[in-house]
């Protein structure tokens, strides 16, 4: 079982790289919570506009989808 260990320690050097790498970064980009918020729900009422009007569009031309 030499290998499995292995591999083990090999996922626990990398996964502290990785934590190295990613120190002190955040994702949002200096968005706040809300503001992350408030433009996720922006971009839904969007998209279920966009789809609402293409139903309303296939059920004015009659397409039985």
């Amino acid at each position: 079982m030499a290998r499995g260990n292995q591999r083990e320690q090999s996922r626990l050097k990398n996964q502290k790289k990785k934590e190295k790498e990613n120190k002190g970064k955040s994702s949002m980009n200096g968005q706040s919570i809300n503001q992350k918020k408030e433009s996720d729900a922006a971009i839904m009422r969007a998209k279920q506009e966009a789809a609402l009007a293409k139903k309303a569009a296939e059920a004015g031309n009659g397409n039985p989808k």
